[in-house]
């Protein structure tokens, strides 16, 4: 595969909590993990929210938007200097909650492990591994048993409650006391077609946590001036995306409009697990896409998962409105299935 230009492929900062706890920790900083474990009411971060902690009171991440990040900062020193962990409860107020631009306030549980020696916290090398799950694009689950605290990583396909949990996306505690965060592989958006609409699109995927990457052979199209920090593969699309090889966590888009280019990636997505597919062009376009598809031997449900013209219909004229309404679109299909 030929890439003109690859940015370090994975999570954002505030993505990458437990990589930045090790690294703070082998630093010799210090490091103390918190981690959202329950949640009631209008809590403002789901369970499975984190924030990386350092001896010197840096932060990363977040567990609650403001309203309680001070308090869990304190007894994560304290946890650094006991080399306890601990399980905090707080409340939050409808007062406090509306000063942080919440409707109401709400209730949170929150983990706080420090990292490294000592029984009750957690391990190096327990870190080490988790992190390296997520380097590989593995879906991992960190279990935690507060009482005795118990720690486990669990891979997918080992237990039936927690593979439920890998679908679902959803980290919690589960009825024997177990605190299961869920740690996916990044969600990944495939654009081929280094068109206008590319441009916004790309930057959008990446504030909502995708980690992107756009195929265009045209190097005109293509181009790092055009594209600044984004992957760029300029292989034809169907050797691109076997190359890629998308998966469940993965949407594509194509938006050529030429179906030379489009025609490729779509008959590669319409056979892997993505869980989008959205194609440019009208819907005289896409008729005559759907006739191509037919004749190539494609199911009328295989040809069902295409999401064309792409988009929510908000009328959408720019192509920043435009990557809005994809990127909606995109949004509804991941978490409203």
């Amino acid at each position: 595969m030929t890439e003109i230009h690859a940015q370090s492929a994975g999570r954002s900062d505030h993505d990458s909590i437990p990589e930045i706890a090790l690294a703070w920790h082998r630093d010799g900083r210090g490091a103390v993990l918190a981690t959202v474990i329950e949640t009631w009411g209008s809590a403002p971060r789901q369970a499975g929210s984190q924030l990386a902690i350092s001896g010197a009171s840096e932060i990363m991440g977040s567990v609650s938007g403001g309203c309680v990040e001070g308090a869990v900062v304190t007894e994560a020193l304290a946890a650094l200097a006991d080399r306890r962990s601990r399980v905090l409860t707080f409340g939050v107020s409808d007062e406090t909650a509306f000063a942080v631009g919440l409707a109401c306030g709400g209730t949170i549980r929150v983990l706080v492990e420090p990292v490294g020696e000592g029984a009750e916290a957690l391990p190096e090398a327990m870190l080490a591994d988790l992190v390296a799950a997520r380097a590989a694009r593995a879906a991992v689950a960190m279990a935690v048993t507060p009482e005795g605290w118990h720690r486990a990583l669990i891979r997918r396909g080992v237990e039936a409650a927690v593979d439920a949990r890998f679908r679902a996306d959803r980290s919690g505690m589960e009825e024997d006391g177990r605190f299961i965060a869920i740690h996916n592989p990044p969600l990944r958006l495939i654009v081929v077609g280094a068109v206008h609409i590319a441009q916004p699109l790309l930057q959008m995927a990446r504030l909502c946590g995708y980690d992107p990457a756009l195929i265009d052979p045209r190097s005109a199209f293509g181009s790092v001036a055009r594209f600044p920090g984004e992957r760029i593969v300029e292989d034809w699309p169907d050797e691109a995306l076997e190359a890629l090889a998308p998966d469940a966590r993965t949407a594509i888009v194509t938006l050529t409009h030429d179906p030379k280019l489009d025609d490729p990636a779509i008959r590669v997505a319409l056979r892997s697990p993505v869980f989008y597919l959205g194609c440019l062009g009208s819907t005289r376009t896409h008729a005559k896409r759907v006739e191509r598809l037919r004749a190539e031997g494609f199911t009328e449900a295989e040809i069902a998962r295409i999401h064309a013209p792409v988009g929510l219909d908000i009328g959408a004229k720019t192509p920043a409105e435009i990557a809005v309404s994809v990127m909606a679109q995109i949004t509804a299909t991941l978490r409203k299935g």
